[in-house]
């Protein structure tokens, strides 16, 4: 088995083999119910609390086809400008896993519902790569076995395995791309990007929480390496469910190191599926990896075959959003922002967030500066996506009304999220628990204006003397003072007024 330390320097990778990727990524419908039985589809419950005869696979239950899983998986396939497919049918899937109570998953074949799509993605510098996909296809997902006593959380060293066949039947549309080839060293950056539009794309048509942590948005990365100056592909590793954005670039790098140096040394790389190591970036063998005869597909013949009609599938293109892309293009013509700053935004997966604060009242380029700067820096101390902060835009958006009405300043701002943050209620609340409300009456800030002139006379005849831009140090002391609670404007307009008086 090959070890960390045999990989190969990554820029010698590049220089001598050419990676070729496919990516698998199963997403979980938020459909109410499961795909072919009645059984509630929540996140989180008791252990097999959410299960039925069916989703089970007890003799003599018979399934029924989810009619909102069918049209989500159409709505996906058509924002993936694909071909749906005017009859299609479901097939079974054999193989053992203590997780899959029927022994075989319910999926589709040779007839997928949506095929020959594409997408095209955008990388980090602004160079747009166009993705294309191979099928979306609908199946149900298996249960969850959990390795109980072991350190690693993995059937390895573990004392006993219990099994939750809770998510046993969730709906799940599988998509899967043709191969990506010609990217050299940014084939990671590809993966992570593709996997991130699409993820983008999900959350705008709204048929999944797309919830990587909690494994409703789950990437299977395939990875090969051609010789340069070949063109028969490698044999093929799959790192089975990535579940973050992060870790699909990480573990996509990591192959590539791991295959190349397999190949100098003279070795041959296994077709098998692998697991991806959180902890160091790692992956580590699984099974020898299956091929379609292996798993004895035959028509499921429970269920009869589906024909979407051309009317209804029009019906459903209607239903569309604006899609991602769109979106990019026309926030960055009505805000104004150049190319970096579109980057910016979408990169801290602040777009949602600043157009709710702008709807609740604040300037694009306010709200904007708010998120992607202190916010995000907020949400990296607490290692949390953005999103989740405790804090709403509306909450943002009264804080910047605040300080436009001269009530707060800047820093008196972030002192009243860091309060909402910490739970301690509206901005207006935080405000007068803290006392942060900006000193205002001129005669407190006279009384802090004249004490600092007094101590600070040599600073005084500057200012006297013309040497207006002393004033900064007077403005220091009374902001000091004042905890912060002054106005500095309005202090350096006192100052003057006090000196030449």
């Amino acid at each position: 088995m090959t070890t960390v330390a045999e990989l190969m320097d990554y820029a010698e990778v590049i220089e001598r083999y050419d990676p070729v990727l496919g990516l698998e990524v199963h997403v979980e419908l938020n459909t109410n119910t499961k795909m072919f039985c009645g059984c509630p589809n929540t996140f989180g419950g008791e252990p097999n609390t959410q299960v039925c005869p069916t989703c089970l696979g007890l003799p003599g239950s018979l399934p029924v086809v989810n009619g909102k899983g069918v049209e989500s998986a159409i709505r996906i396939g058509l924002a993936l400008n694909c071909e749906i497919a005017s009859w299609c049918r479901f097939a079974r899937k054999n193989y053992f896993y203590p997780d899959q109570p029927k022994n075989f998953q319910t999926s589709q074949y040779d007839e997928p519902i949506a095929f020959n799509g594409y997408l095209d993605v955008t990388l980090d510098d602004g160079e747009i790569v166009r993705v294309e996909i191979e099928r979306a296809h609908m199946e149900e997902d298996t249960g969850k076995s959990l390795h109980m006593g072991g350190a690693t959380g993995r059937i390895h060293g573990a004392d006993y395995s219990l099994l939750d066949y809770n998510r046993a039947g969730v709906p799940l549309i599988e998509i899967v791309t043709k191969i990506i080839p010609g990217h050299g060293g940014r084939a990671p950056e590809v993966a992570r990007a593709y996997v991130s539009a699409l993820r983008d794309l999900l959350r705008a048509l709204d048929v999944s929480d797309v919830r990587m942590d909690q494994g409703s948005l789950r990437c299977d990365a395939n990875v090969s390496l051609m010789p340069k100056g070949t063109e028969e592909l490698g044999t093929r590793t799959e790192t089975k469910n990535v579940n973050s954005l992060r870790s699909v670039e990480r573990a996509v790098r990591y192959e590539m190191t791991r295959q190349a140096a397999v190949l100098a040394g003279g070795g041959r790389v296994t077709q098998e599926t692998r697991h991806f190591q959180e902890s160091d970036g790692t992956t580590s063998p699984g099974r020898t990896k299956e091929t379609a005869e292996d798993y004895r597909y035959f028509p499921e013949p429970d269920l009869v075959p589906m024909a979407p009609s051309a009317e209804w599938v029009e019906t459903l293109r209607a239903t569309l959003p604006e899609m991602p892309a769109q979106r990019r293009k026309r926030i960055q013509e009505e805000w104004q922002l150049t190319a970096e700053e579109l980057r910016d935004l979408f990169n801290a997966g602040a777009v949602d967030l600043v157009t709710s604060t702008v709807d609740a009242g604040a300037k694009p380029a306010e709200a904007r500066g708010w998120w992607v700067n202190f916010l995000a820096q907020e949400a990296n101390a607490r290692e949390v996506e953005l999103a989740e902060l405790a804090i709403t835009p509306a909450q943002v958006a009264r804080v910047i009304t605040l300080i436009n009405a001269g009530e707060l300043t800047n820093k008196l701002g972030r002192e009243v999220v860091r309060g909402v943050l910490a739970g301690e209620g509206e901005p207006d609340e935080v405000v007068d628990k803290r006392g942060l409300k900006v000193v205002s009456d001129d005669s407190a800030l006279i009384a802090a204006v004249d004490e600092a002139l007094a101590a600070q006379p040599d600073v005084a005849d500057k200012i006297r003397g013309g040497k207006v831009q002393a004033a900064g140090a007077i403005v220091g002391a009374v902001m000091k003072a004042t905890k912060g609670q002054a106005d500095a404007k309005r202090v350096r307009e006192l100052i003057v007024e006090r000196v030449g008086g």
